[in-house]
């Protein structure tokens, strides 16, 4: 099995300017090398490319690890099954001062990174930023609708449970330095967890995750699968929900978070 903290590779060169941190960009995939070829090509086509690729190969029996290599990207194998694993692995990999995440059906628009370094950039607290997900491939109005719906739903269930907004791994980006900070204390080995959802939940007092609705990333309506799909991405938010609320409840959670920012706005 391959160590999931193992480096492979050169770092990627410096970056200049006042805020120019160098940008891995992670991309989990299994059996996914149609999707991947084309959300590949689009984060080669950034404004501001990522300074590397890392595609993790969640034990693929496609031509995924191909697809990757050809886009100039870096493979690492995550044997383990399961988006928990292969993420933790990608970011454990990544040489970047800032760790760029989506999925293989992920589909960025040109300003995509530019627009996530900006809003990190922008605020001194904030140790990750998400955006929302928009479906494709459906009539314009109905897509419109369910996406908003989807991600409302989302934001607002999480932001509840975890006293503040959450990450969305479909289009996030976060500092590495934090990253490896909490990294021992994600739950990479259960792959019935949402881990976006797992990760968010490490989040400290005083730390701050932005959600920035205006970051939009086209993504495929797959996720609106009804029948056993549906129940088994419910059943992972419970299961991620019920396993991070043993170690602190929700309660202490709103409570730390209210306190910290009652004694700022009081310092």
């Amino acid at each position: 099995m391959t160590d999931s903290r193992a480096r492979t590779g050169p770092p990627p060169p410096p970056a200049s300017g006042p805020w120019s941190p160098t940008v891995s960009v992670v991309v989990p995939a299994r059996d996914d090398a149609a999707h991947l070829a084309r959300c590949l090509r689009l984060v080669v086509a950034q404004t501001r490319p990522p300074d590397e690729i890392v595609v993790v190969d969640n034990a693929s029996s496609d031509s995924t690890p191909e697809v990757a290599r050809a886009a100039g990207a870096r493979v690492v194998l995550e044997p383990r099954p399961g988006i928990p694993a292969a993420a933790a692995t990608g970011y454990d990999a990544a040489h970047g001062d800032v760790v760029v995440r989506c999925d293989a059906d992920t589909v960025p628009g040109p300003e995509w990174i530019a627009g996530l370094l900006a809003a990190l950039g922008s605020c001194p607290e904030a140790v990750a930023v998400a955006g929302p997900g928009r479906f494709r491939g459906l009539p314009p109005g109905a897509g419109r609708l369910l996406s908003e719906l989807y991600m409302g739903l989302y934001v607002l269930s999480t932001a509840s449970a975890l006293g503040h907004p959450p990450l969305f791994g479909t289009n996030m980006a976060m500092h590495r330095s934090w990253w490896l900070e909490v990294r021992d204390r994600v739950h990479r080995h259960d792959p019935e967890l949402h881990d976006d959802l797992d990760l968010s939940f490490r989040l400290a007092p005083g730390r701050r995750i932005l959600y920035r609705p205006g970051l939009t990333v086209g993504m495929s309506p797959r996720a609106l699968r009804a029948g056993r799909p549906a129940v088994r991405r419910l059943a992972r938010a419970v299961r991620t929900i019920r396993v991070n609320w043993a170690e602190e409840r929700p309660w202490e959670r709103w409570q730390a978070r209210l306190g910290h920012r009652a004694a700022r706005s009081g310092a």
